[in-house]
């Protein structure tokens, strides 16, 4: 079952990457578009990367948390470990559409894809947002182990 994912996440992934560029184009992180916001407050700093949470990025997570979840519906059935899966593949999913946003995304691209040209990403490790190695590894153990 592990290698549907896979297949299906990097799909689903380019998938919303260029939905969300359709939506939000240049603007990044939902900076123009007519959504609620908060801001600041201690809780985004510890588990939003300092980033705002706004009222688009609330329901884009809770949908694909919910899709990604479809399956246990369907099958009448939960375990820990299909639920370790699911949450594996939601932090996968996140981490490559983000990238696929930028690489795809014509007012970006891979030459623009930079610390100083991303102010939503806040912390940067070997060229890439921190976020991609935390989620990534973390995301890869919850699928595969």
């Amino acid at each position: 079952m592990r290698h549907i994912f896979l297949v299906f996440v990097p799909i689903a992934a380019y998938i919303w990457a260029k939905l969300e560029i359709q939506i939000e184009g240049p603007n990044g992180w939902a900076e123009q578009l007519p959504t609620w916001r908060i801001e600041k407050h201690r809780l985004l700093d510890w588990f939003f990367g300092g980033r705002p949470l706004t009222g688009y990025h609330t329901w884009a997570f809770a949908f694909v948390g919910f899709v990604f979840h479809m399956p246990f519906f369907w099958a009448g059935k939960w375990s820990m470990r299909g639920e370790s899966q699911a949450l594996g593949a939601i932090m996968i999913f996140w981490v490559l559409e983000d990238f696929l946003w930028f690489v795809f995304n014509p007012h970006f691209g891979w030459r623009k894809y930079r610390k100083e040209n991303i102010w939503w990403h806040k912390n940067w490790v070997l060229g890439f947002p921190l976020d991609y190695w935390v989620l990534g590894i973390v995301g890869s153990l919850m699928v595969w182990l």
